[in-house]
């Protein structure tokens, strides 16, 4: 799908009346409150979940389909969401983004290089197969395989060696003192396999197939959800583990459906075919507001939406090319005008709730005319042609859109480009893209993984670099800053980075964002991370 020039008129005339259409619309509720979607709240203070709320099969209408269901095979929201149900990590995070017992019960740094987890001993596979410290040094490894080429090895590229110490105890030894390693280890991408499955898993690599092929077609983990059936492009289906270890989940089962149209995942839950869409329009919010049954439900991120620079390729190897196109773009048309003034504007890549954010940072300001002088410097008084590139989200096509048209104030001739999420992952981590839209959520609550991803040399491309910034003084500073043990050293460390990344602009940071989902009333328990990963273990469906 493309967008031509001489459809430009058009798209701003459209433009300018969402933005008229945008104020006469009711705001969304600021206050978390969702109206019935939570769990209600028993005289004694706990939630329900008794006798006559269990059960029930839910069903989600969401835009994207999974990738891949390997956890170490992919790095994206769509599939770490199906990936939360089916496996657990050692660690996990709450919804204050605190970290919490997972498969392992404690964890201590018992040396300064040198981190010591004791696992739980009562877990088991979805096959009957044990859980302990042989399989979480397996799963590590695994990620850590060059052969596996695991987008989310630079999750532990720190650590040098992990030691079963006994049956449920394992340490791993860090390359340097490394704070957020149990942050990173509450990542997707730290979910433990059966042991069995990543063996069988490295039986068909030597037999010629690509990695996680066994795992992708039948995912076996510890979790509360087992796997049923993946039918790609159309849904995914998780069945109740009926012998998990703690409590179960509620649901009989979950069903992910591919619902690739808003105001079709909107008539899903409407008319009930659907209990939840994901995601939420802003535009459709006062739809959902006014209709009886459903309700939205909202939750604060720590998100990043950008329009990213492929620096690799002229001329955008220019970082005034970079900084005028940053300058040239009102973001808050775009938060106001699209996304109905739901989230906030973004100064730089780090979300404000999120270790290592600075206030501070300067930014590159709002201004045509700098960005014009820019331009000029540069060699592109005349501007020159370009594209920009989204996946198949409105939003993000409206920002494109709207971002195209501001760019013709400044001489830039950019045509947009729409394509399905999987390939639009695939090509920008090859470096085909120009420009593009894409976003970043910090899992880990901590600037290492808010930073180092997204601009350290070692991680172009697939693992979160596909604006291909390569540059010696901002790797030295994020190597400096997951090293050092002190935080308000840390702080400092990352301060100077987010400045420098000012200069190097290599994205124009738009908004930290927040998530909206429409759920039918009926939907109890249901709750977000500000990861935007679903908790469904405590959802039940009211009678």
């Amino acid at each position: 799908m493309k967008i031509s020039k001489n459809s430009l008129l058009l798209l701003v005339l459209a433009f300018v009346l969402s933005l008229v259409l945008a104020a006469c619309a009711s705001e969304p509720d600021d206050s978390g409150s969702d109206d019935g979607g939570d769990g209600e709240t028993a005289e004694d203070g706990e939630v329900e979940g008794g006798e006559g709320q269990e059960g029930g099969d839910l069903e989600i209408a969401r835009l994207s389909d999974v990738t891949g269901l390997d956890p170490a095979g992919s790095n994206d929201v769509p599939s770490s969401d199906v990936q939360e149900n089916i496996f657990e990590t050692l660690v996990k995070q709450d919804m204050d983004m605190e970290l919490q017992p997972g498969l392992a019960e404690s964890w201590e740094a018992v040396e300064d290089d040198v981190w010591e987890f004791n696992l739980r001993e009562d877990v088991t596979f979805h096959d009957g197969s044990e859980f302990n410290a042989d399989v979480v040094k397996a799963n590590i490894e695994r990620i850590m395989d060059e052969d596996v080429a695991s987008p989310r090895a630079f999750l532990y590229e720190m650590v040098t060696d992990i030691e079963v110490v006994d049956d449920y105890t394992v340490r791993f030894t860090t390359e340097y003192p490394f704070a957020p390693l149990p942050a990173h280890l509450a990542h997707t991408g730290g979910s433990m396999v059966g042991l069995d499955q990543i063996e069988e898993d490295y039986a068909a690599m030597e037999d010629g197939e690509e990695p996680g092929s066994v795992i992708n077609e039948n995912p076996i983990g510890t979790g509360y959800f087992e796997f049923d059936e993946w039918s790609p492009g159309e849904l995914v289906r998780l069945t109740k583990n009926e012998d998990y270890w703690d409590d179960p989940a509620l649901l009989d089962s979950v069903t992910f459906k591919v619902v690739d149209e808003d105001l079709t995942r909107v008539a899903e839950v409407t008319t009930g075919d659907s209990h939840i869409g994901d995601p939420l329009s802003p535009s459709d919010v006062e739809q959902i507001e006014t209709t009886d049954g459903v309700h939205v439900h909202d939750q604060a991120s720590v998100s990043l939406s950008y329009i990213g620079f492929n620096m690799q390729k002229e001329p955008f190897d220019d970082e005034r090319v970079r900084q005028a196109i940053s300058m040239a773009i009102d973001k808050d048309q775009i938060i106001d005008g699209i996304y109905d003034g739901v989230g906030i504007p973004a100064i730089g890549p780090i979300p404000p709730d999120v270790f290592g954010y600075d206030e501070n940072v300067s930014g590159l300001d709002y201004d045509v005319e700098q960005a014009k002088e820019l331009l000029a410097e540069a060699g592109y008084e005349d501007g020159f042609s370009t594209t920009i590139w989204t996946n198949d989200n409105r939003e993000r096509i409206d920002a494109a859109t709207n971002v195209q048209a501001q760019l013709e104030e400044i001489g830039i001739d950019a045509e947009v480009e729409v394509m399905e999420f999987g390939a639009y992952l695939e090509q920008t981590a090859n470096g085909e893209q120009d420009m593009f839209v894409l976003g970043w959520s910090v899992a880990t609550g901590d600037a290492d993984y808010a930073l180092h991803p997204l601009f350290h040399s070692d991680n172009l491309g697939e693992p979160g670099n596909r604006t291909f910034t390569e540059n010696d003084e901002l790797d030295a500073l994020l190597e400096e800053g997951r090293q050092e043990g002190d935080p308000e050293a840390r702080e400092e460390i990352y301060s100077e980075a987010q400045e420098l990344l000012v200069d190097i602009a290599p994205m124009s940071y738009i908004h930290h964002q927040e998530y909206l989902y429409s759920i039918r009333d009926e939907v109890k328990g249901f709750e977000v991370l500000p990861t935007q990963i679903m908790q469904l273990k405590d959802v039940y469906i009211e009678e």
